[in-house]
């Protein structure tokens, strides 16, 4: 036989690493090729290039990590998709920006849930297979944490790890190869670890070299394994910060659509040109279904729901709680052939049928709200007495509430389709807890697993009372607890709950309540109760939820008196801080960005004038000087500069602002966001 010559051998290598990057292609075309939003039928699944609309890619900064609830973070985007910020192909992320000179090893993408992170990542994963980018790379190698979760416990070199993901890599021998080759790691899902990332730990070099999971994955980001690779970590923004910002070369941000983008989608999504124009005129007719719509996954939700009920104009939703009860009966309704008239009857008898799980689901979704859990394994399922069977055929009929996907070795892993899903959820299941004095549900999640909230003990306390109207306790509690909140992370849940208490959403949520509970006397003293918060502890993002929860009770008068005030211009009219909350909130809610905001100008405290800070973001010039501002105003002010803002000048003269405050304020001027000008 002929002897191989060095040169036939690496002909021979390079016959196999080529043979090998194909199947690998192939495979991942596969699993990629097709997006399923929320609906899987076999078959309905829609090919990714069709729907996929360019996404909006910022360059962000890396410090300053915003800690707010992701639903601020989508209002103050929306308001700020303006022409300073450079959007970047998701295929770009890699290149350095033009007049960049520094080598971009690892990215960070961040965006909140369902703003379109991971379809970003299949697009790119896509665009390289179909050589339309990115052909100098010869291996992507997606790995998403919540499969990496599954494999905690076992030792693996870098090369053992991918072929138990991507098992067509068996024919290289070498790990060595690695290092010839052009490697892109994608980590998808930070914010779903559940690895406990240390990169003070001992980091290992050598491609051969055993270790856990999260050494492997520590080492591949501190760029001491396999330097020359690329590294693509997508996360929610609430868990950036655990990767060492001087790991990280780039920060990106997917902002979700914009105006025209959102018109797009529904066009492209609905076939019926006549149907897709009144969905987005209905749309526009309300503004906090508008700014929701900036998230994909609640266009998805709102063309459902808005499809099935353009027909009978009277009832379609015009606030975030009936757009969610709607959307729970139009999937329950697929889920359950039988009851297909959509009378009101059936709509009660169809709930009831599925009563059981759905509750189930509730429960697992408030037991995760508090600790910011999006994935759910076996083991939280069995903990909120759901069998996995059971949520097999739940989520394969309805997987557009509830998912069960099969990863790393056919393992399942849960979610719910979107965060604000979880977070209705949990409000249905608070709410169902309360109506029907269910103490024992809710002293289960007492054990000693869960350590006790305020906010279950205070619901403890309530449910104890035997008097009937106590709904009102039950909610001051729940607004007490959302104001404790830093960032806001029950903001939305304390949306629907008000929303899920009026008794028209009772009634049609009826078929899970059992039975419609007498609550208008109980509304009208929480939106009192609302309307009258005066302390000075409060942060005025949560006064500004407070007032989307008036709006989910159908109470608009704080907006319509602050309508009359802005019409009269009748400046000397003083002002409670309530009513300045309500004037932010409806600066905010406009679209247009305005002149000027002068708050010396407003007749109120020094509360009131602190509540109108988070308004100076609409605005291009704003005079602050002498308004007895604090150190606690400066970081309101930092806020509003370190996230989407048209501001091009600011007047801070004569306000005690003390180092704390200077030092907020110049970590705010430092942010890429800050746009003013000297």
């Amino acid at each position: 036989h002929t002897e191989h010559t060095p040169d036939r051998r690496s002909k021979l290598a390079d016959e196999v690493l080529r043979r090998v990057i194909e199947k690998h292609k192939a495979s991942l075309k596969r699993r990629f090729e097709n997006i399923s939003e929320g609906i899987i039928k076999s078959g309905a699944e829609t090919l990714l290039n069709k729907i996929y609309t360019e996404l909006y890619i910022t360059e962000g900064e890396s410090e300053g990590v915003n800690k707010e609830h992701e639903v601020w973070q989508v209002e103050s985007a929306s308001r700020a998709q303006t022409t300073e910020d450079t959007p970047i192909n998701c295929n770009d992320i890699f290149k350095p920006l033009p007049g960049q000179e520094k080598n971009i090893r690892t990215v960070m993408t961040k965006g909140v849930a369902g703003i379109g992170k991971t379809v970003s990542v299949q697009k790119f994963i896509l665009d390289w297979i179909d050589g339309v980018a990115n052909q100098n790379v010869d291996f992507m190698f997606p790995l998403p944490f919540r499969e990496l979760n599954l494999v905690r416990s076992d030792q693996y070199s870098l090369h053992k790890l991918l072929l138990d993901f991507h098992p067509e890599l068996k024919e290289l021998k070498d790990s060595e190869e690695y290092n010839n080759c052009q490697v892109v790691f994608i980590f998808d899902g930070l914010d779903e670890s559940r690895l406990p990332l240390n990169y003070q730990q001992n980091m290992i070099s050598d491609l051969k070299q055993t270790s856990s999971v999260d050494v492997l994955m520590t080492s591949l980001i501190q760029g001491t394994l396999l330097p020359s690779a690329h590294i693509w970590i997508t996360s929610r923004p609430a868990a950036v910060s655990q990767i060492p910002a001087q790991r990280i070369d780039q920060i990106t941000e997917v902002r979700g659509f914009n105006d025209p983008q959102k018109e797009e989608y529904f066009r492209k999504r609905i076939s019926d040109e006549s149907q897709a124009s009144r969905i987005i005129s209905h749309i526009k007719a309300s503004r906090s279904l508008q700014i929701m719509c900036h998230i994909p996954v609640f266009c998805w939700i709102a063309a459902t729901v808005l499809q099935q009920m353009l027909d009978n104009t009277k009832d379609i939703p015009k606030t975030l709680t009936e757009m969610f009860i709607r959307f729970l009966l139009i999937q329950t309704r697929r889920k359950d052939q039988k009851y297909q008239s959509g009378t009101e009857t059936d709509e009660e008898k169809l709930l009831k049928s599925q009563k059981e799980i759905l509750l189930k689901l509730g429960e697992l979704a408030f037991i995760n709200l508090e600790n910011g859990n999006l994935m759910f394994y076996e083991g939280d399922l069995k903990e909120c007495g759901i069998d996995v069977s059971e949520a097999s055929v739940y989520s394969g009929m309805c997987t557009e509430i509830f998912k069960e996907e099969s990863v790393f070795h056919q393992r399942k892993v849960y979610c719910f389709v979107h965060l604000s899903i979880q977070e209705f959820l949990a409000a249905v299941f608070v709410f169902h807890s309360y109506v029907t004095k269910n103490l024992q549900a809710l002293k289960s999640l007492l054990s000693e697993e869960h350590k006790p909230s305020h906010f279950l003990s205070s619901l403890q306390s309530v449910l104890g009372l035997q008097s009937q109207d106590h709904l009102h306790v039950l909610l001051k509690s729940a607004v007490d607890e959302a104001l404790k909140s830093r960032n806001g992370h029950l903001d939305l849940f304390l949306r629907f709950l008000m929303g899920i208490s009026l008794e028209s959403n009772q009634g049609l949520l009826k078929g899970l309540l059992n039975h419609e509970y007498s609550s208008s006397k109980s509304v009208k003293e929480i939106c009192q109760y609302i309307k009258k918060l005066n302390r000075e502890d409060l942060s005025p993002e949560r006064c500004i939820n407070l007032f989307h929860c008036l709006f989910e009770m159908n109470d608009h008068s704080m907006h319509k008196e602050m309508t009359k005030y802005l019409e009269s211009k009748n400046i000397k009219q003083k002002l409670s801080p309530a009513h300045c909350s309500a004037l932010a909130h409806m600066l905010l809610m406009s679209e247009e960005v305005l002149e000027e905001f002068d708050l010396k100008k407003y007749n109120t405290s020094d509360e009131g004038r602190r509540r109108l800070l988070p308004a100076v973001r609409c605005y291009r010039r704003a005079r602050l000087a002498e308004c007895t501002l604090t150190d606690k105003s400066c970081g309101i002010v930092a806020t509003v500069l370190q996230s989407p803002n048209s501001l091009t000048e600011l007047d801070l003269c004569h306000n005690d602002l003390g180092d704390s405050g200077i030092q907020l304020l110049s970590n705010g001027l430092s942010s890429p966001h800050c746009k003013l000008q000297t």
